[in-house]
């Protein structure tokens, strides 16, 4: 349930601060006639994200047991793909997240009504399929036949939500490369479980080889039906008896990409990439 709502509540706020900044700098601009759009935008995108989640939900439901399997394995892999570069690309930009979406409304403002609803769906669309995506195979993955990964997810947004308000009522300061990069290191934890539980459902699907090559089993001192074994599936996705490729993948991705994503220079942190003239451009926007 806890890698639910981190899953939620990152994912959620992501989504919360695009839409706050951009309603902000309208506000601030005397641009308030160009709200409606945007909120227009920011509808179309959480229902596409709604829709897309639905159809992953219910539409699997309709294959046979393999090919339910290879759907789940191979979308549970797109899912971790595309969760990794969320993370590394926030940790990169969240410094002027702000500058880049003002400088983006501009244009939209010279353009028009329909640039604005699509600067607006384009940016919470992309966060809400993504997040839509990983719901979805974190809870294919962890689900135990009880809502409560479902719960976690709702709750997560639903603080991120909240976190959102506070943030544009100015009730609450949130330093955002501290936080992206602390939930971040999570999700990618987070993501290896995913990533390997993935490649049980194709090897399950007959498409990869390995099944019966157990890396080790522990069933008999880990229960998995125990609380402490239930807390393990939710927040790391473990497994008592995991295949040899199963540990071998987790640990090739978890491994790499953790270091990459804490290392304090170069890529994961993104220093000598955030200019300056970036913040000091957004100085306007907050006088």
């Amino acid at each position: 349930m806890f890698s639910n709502y981190l899953i939620g509540l990152r994912e959620g706020l992501e989504a919360s601060l695009v839409v706050c900044i951009l309603i902000a700098y309208l506000v601030k601009t005397g641009r308030r006639d160009a709200i409606r759009p945007i909120w227009i935008g920011i509808g179309v995108a959480v229902a596409l994200s709604l829709g897309f989640g639905s159809a992953l939900e219910y539409g699997s439901q309709e294959l046979t047991f393999e090919a339910q399997e290879a759907l789940g394995g191979s979308l549970s892999i797109l899912a971790v793909v595309l969760v990794t570069w969320m993370v590394f690309w926030m940790r990169r930009t969240a410094r002027h997240l702000r500058s880049e979406l003002h400088g983006k409304l501009d244009a939209a403002l010279q353009l028009g009504t329909g640039a604005l609803v699509a600067t607006a769906f384009l940016a919470v669309g992309r966060e809400g399929l993504e997040t839509a995506l990983f719901v979805w195979a974190s809870v294919h993955a962890a689900s135990d036949g009880t809502p409560r990964p479902l719960v976690g997810v709702a709750l997560g947004l639903a603080t991120a939500v909240l976190l959102g308000w506070l943030f544009y009522r100015g009730a609450l300061r949130i330093n955002l490369a501290r936080f992206f990069t602390w939930t971040g290191g999570m999700l990618v934890v987070v993501a290896a479980g995913v990533l390997a539980y993935g490649v049980h459902d194709l090897q399950e699907a007959d498409w990869v080889p390995g099944l019966t090559d157990l890396a080790f089993d522990i069933s008999g001192t880990i229960d998995p039906s125990s609380w402490y074994g239930t807390l393990l599936k939710g927040v790391f996705n473990f497994q008592p008896d995991p295949t040899v490729l199963q540990v071998t993948v987790w640990l090739l991705y978890l491994v790499p990409a953790l270091t990459l994503f804490l290392a304090p220079v170069g890529f994961a942190s993104g220093k000598g990439k955030v200019k300056e003239p970036d913040d000091q451009g957004s100085q306007p926007s907050r006088a």
